[in-house]
């Protein structure tokens, strides 16, 4: 699908579960209310992080859960897990069917409880084997596995998987197994995993059919793109069926990723049988992605318009009312085709069939019956955080002296949920002379893109920027209801080696803002793709004449 708009209204999320049945359709809801009239066969169970003490007064996995009035250690109901350990939630013989898992831990940001921080869910390792096999069943960030991706924490809400935005992780796939299941947890980040709490329930059957497929899913990613070849999701042979992905995407050049087609070979075609029509397209929404959730699809991320450098998305797809079979074998693969930027084109036209290198990583989920072949090397943590695509970073807060502002004052604040740095914080004595001073120094003449990382909030200003004395971009306004994190791109330009220097002048305030601060927490000079540089369409152009963002 060709996106021919640039602007269109975000639809509100419907945020709970009574609006998710019902969006799911009427017959899929009844047939999933009537199942609970049939009988069900097997006995339940559960394994939990439940504090179990033993008779030393530590935990004994093989005591049964502890509960006393009063005695503080029954309410010692979760684990710590180190860098580079596993800790093993569940464990057991079947046959059986694990129905819920639900997993929580603490969140990236220092703590009390955590100074040093803990591991987010890109560092911590989901892996579930089934029937004691070599290979795991299940392999990905936890993270990614619940539909957070990025490392980042947010809420989903839809049928398979649903998360909180308190931290809750929880899917309700059914993932059954004769002989064994086991699951590990691993540790494979710098920080420890603090406070691992963890529900997982599960059915105790007698026997499970002979045909019984059994459920599987697998990270991959590609950082960048690889050109000349479609993104792979999954590839496997054997008998089964495909029920959906999760699809994350950084961004690494200006405008629209999503023109590529989903690809699907079914047993050994040559040729898709099942060709899509666009990316958006694939993931049930139109004329682009929007933050938006469905029990069957949506968009649970979207930090940024998707049109610029190094905005995060993430879509996810479940074919639970139209699972794709296949007999011997699956393919399903996505073009990363889409809109770039005339200096990215040998030809220096803006045309929406380009070969993009974004970010891509997704999770698979599929059932079948037999071993899978789709053997995938796991990244390790280090290698699963996204690139860095920042020439240059320079940080405010190392400029809060009066040398680098107008009068008033400037104090260095820490947002540990919005930035990763601390920020300046300048409050200008008046709008009269307000501004801020940011020099930075550019090594060598290459294109870039320069942008501004600040704070949004109820008291925000309106900055104008202006690079060595030259007004670049629009002027910034700081304003929002509720402080938030935003980039401002400025200007795309092939800076000289040298000093520079960025100004932000204060040139008034939205009428719903309360003040004309300015929290500001770097001052940004982006990457742009080699192949920018190779054609070199913009390299003697002078910024100074056409001060401002060339390509969205």
């Amino acid at each position: 699908m060709t996106l021919r708009r640039a602007d269109r209204p975000t639809p509100a999320i419907p945020a709970i579960a009574a609006v998710l049945l019902l969006a799911a359709g009427p017959l899929f809801a009844q047939t999933l209310l009537e199942s609970l009239t049939k009988p069900v066969e097997g006995r339940s169970m559960r394994a939990t992080s439940a504090f179990r003490r033993g008779a030393d007064g530590k935990y004994d996995p093989t005591a049964s859960p502890y509960g006393k009035f009063g005695d503080e250690m029954s309410n010692e109901d979760c684990f710590w897990v180190k860098p580079g350990e596993k800790w093993v939630p569940l464990d057991v013989r079947g046959p059986g069917m694990i129905t819920h898992m639900w997993f929580t831990f603490f969140p990236p940001e220092p703590h009390e409880w955590a100074p040093v921080g803990s591991a987010t869910g890109q560092d911590i390792l989901l892996r579930i084997y089934w029937d004691d096999r070599e290979r795991p069943g299940v392999e990905a960030p936890i993270g990614d596995f619940f539909c957070n991706a990025f490392g980042e924490r947010y809420a989903v809400h839809s049928l398979p998987v649903a998360a909180g935005e308190s931290g809750s992780y929880n899917c309700f796939w059914n993932m059954p197994f004769r002989k064994a299941a086991r699951i590990e947890v691993i540790n494979q980040g710098d920080k420890p995993l603090n406070l691992l709490y963890y529900n997982i329930d599960w059915i105790k059957k007698d026997s499970l059919p002979a045909d019984t497929p059994y459920f599987h899913a697998q990270y991959r990613q590609e950082f960048p793109m690889e050109n000349g070849k479609d993104y792979v999701i999954l590839d496997t042979k054997g008998k089964g069926h495909f029920v959906g992905t999760l699809l994350s995407v950084r961004t690494r050049s200006p405008n629209w990723f999503g023109e590529g087609d989903e690809k699907i070979y079914i047993d050994g075609e040559t040729s898709p049988s099942i060709w899509g029509t666009g990316t958006e397209d694939y993931f049930l929404q139109a004329w682009g992605l929007r933050k938006d959730m469905t029990p069957f699809f949506g968009t649970a991320f979207y930090d940024q318009y998707y049109r610029l450098i190094g905005s995060r998305i993430s879509s996810y797809r479940w074919h639970l009312a139209d699972p794709i079979a296949f007999q011997k074998s699956i393919k399903v693969a996505i073009e990363h085709y889409g809109w770039i930027s005339e200096d990215e084109n040998p030809d220096h036209q803006k045309i929406n069939w380009n070969e993009r290198e974004d970010d891509f990583s997704s999770v698979a989920y599929w059932y079948q019956t037999g071993v899978p072949t789709f053997h995938v090397k796991m990244p390790s943590a280090n290698e699963r955080r996204l690139p860095n695509i920042e020439r240059l970073v320079v940080l405010a807060k190392d400029f809060a002296g009066e040398a680098h502002h107008g009068p008033g004052k400037a104090v260095e604040e820490n947002l540990p949920k919005l930035h990763a740095h601390s920020q300046l914080v300048y409050e200008p004595k008046s709008t009269d002379d307000a501004w801020v001073e940011i020099p930075f120094e550019i090594q060598r003449k290459e294109p870039l893109r320069l942008l501004v990382r600040a704070t949004c909030g109820p008291d925000g200003g309106k900055y104008q920027a202006m690079l060595d004395g030259v007004a670049v971009g629009q002027p910034m306004d700081t304003y929002a209801a509720a402080p938030t994190w935003k980039e401002f791109p400025l200007l795309d330009l092939w800076p000289d080696a040298g000093r520079h220097v960025l100004r932000l002048v204060c040139v008034g305030r939205n009428q719903l803002s309360e003040g004309t601060k300015l929290g500001i927490e770097s001052v940004r000079l982006r990457e742009r793709r080699p192949r920018v540089e190779k054609y070199g369409h913009d390299r003697d152009k002078d910024w100074r004449k056409n001060s401002r963002l060339l390509y969205q």
